[in-house]
């Protein structure tokens, strides 16, 4: 097992470096830089911006600027902001926990909901409650999460139920262990909302359609014919065998923690790494934009192999074939 991971990452190792350096490479096509704005200031001579730009190396050859970057990167000193006068891997420590707390949050109850929504569909196929979650997904489907966020936000600014923008109350430090904990889901209810609706609806169907397929299955009828209680059919062997698809989608999930809720964190002023970028991206911040992309490669490649491992865990097959080296027969 160990070799396999090992394989695995250092196959993946490319993947990064090619992510990283076309992401440099487009962010230096766009006319100028942060520094290019800094002109403009009537209080900033021409020879302080030249200095600056020999201290970050901006005066250097786009490649030497991405290998001095890359070596950097290796040991996680990502670099300075310019617009927030700080470490990058400080600012992103910052926004890093208030994005994995809301994408987390939605990971959890969107798969929570939906398998065992999609199991209940399947099981009733064509029946009124099968019809009702359908509708429910296709529902989800049809809305795009940034109309829903910006309807929720209309309806929090009028009625005032929910809070827009910011993370805790002003009296945070004062609530007990379960008042904070509300606190905060009282908070990430909009932005939550809009993630958990998005994600289910596409679950929902994959669940669904995933479950129906190993239900028409001989080995399911067989089962069935000699006895077999219908729910131990349903969840012990016809779910099992489905869940090579889901373990795929968690892979996904996990790589898509960090950038996932980018466009919702932006329309609902959630102070997470979506709105870092943003501004980071509007300000030609480089160091912080290649920073943000550096972590979400990470996390990616991080996704790609829980996603792996989990499909070998499950299928015997995989697992002698890319794990063990065995060639079944």
């Amino acid at each position: 097992m160990f070799k396999y991971v090992l394989k695995r990452l250092l196959q993946m190792i490319p993947i990064v470096i090619g992510m990283t350096f076309v992401s440099f490479v487009v962010i230096k096509l766009a006319p100028g830089d942060y520094l290019t704005q800094l002109e403009l200031n009537p209080s900033i001579s021409k020879e302080t911006i030249e200095e600056l730009r020999r201290l970050y190396g901006l005066d250097q050859n786009l490649l030497l600027q991405y290998l001095h970057w890359l070596k950097n990167a290796l040991t996680f000193n990502l670099g300075y902001s310019f617009a927030y006068h700080k470490p990058v891997l400080d600012l992103i420590k910052e926004r890093l926990l208030n994005t994995l707390e809301l994408t987390v949050t939605s990971f959890l109850f969107s798969w929570l909901i939906a398998v065992p929504l999609g199991i209940v569909a399947a099981v009733y196929r064509g029946k009124l409650l099968d019809r009702l979650i359908v509708f429910f997904s296709l529902f989800g489907i049809s809305v795009p999460n940034f109309f829903l966020a910006f309807v929720l936000m209309y309806l929090a600014a009028k009625t005032g139920l929910f809070p827009i923008g910011g993370v805790v109350s002003q009296n945070y430090d004062k609530l007990s262990l379960f008042g904070k904990l509300l606190d905060r889901l009282w908070h990430m209810a909009i932005p939550l909302t809009v993630l958990v609706i998005g994600s289910i609806a596409g679950l929902l169907r994959l669940v669904r359609s995933t479950v129906l397929d190993e239900l028409n299955k001989d080995y399911v009828k067989v089962a069935i014919a000699k006895g077999l209680p219908y729910r131990r059919v349903v969840l012990k062997h016809a779910f099992r065998n489905a869940l090579n698809p889901f373990f795929t989608l968690i892979g996904f999930d996990i790589a898509n923690l960090l950038s996932g809720a980018a466009l919702v964190e932006i329309i609902t002023a959630w102070p997470g790494m979506g709105r870092l970028m943003f501004d980071a991206v509007m300000s030609q911040d480089l160091f912080v934009v290649m920073g943000s992309l550096y972590i979400g490669g990470i996390m990616l490649v991080v996704g790609n192999l829980i996603a792996d491992l989990l499909l070998a865990l499950n299928d015997p097959r995989i697992r002698e074939r890319e794990v063990e080296g065995r060639v079944g027969k």
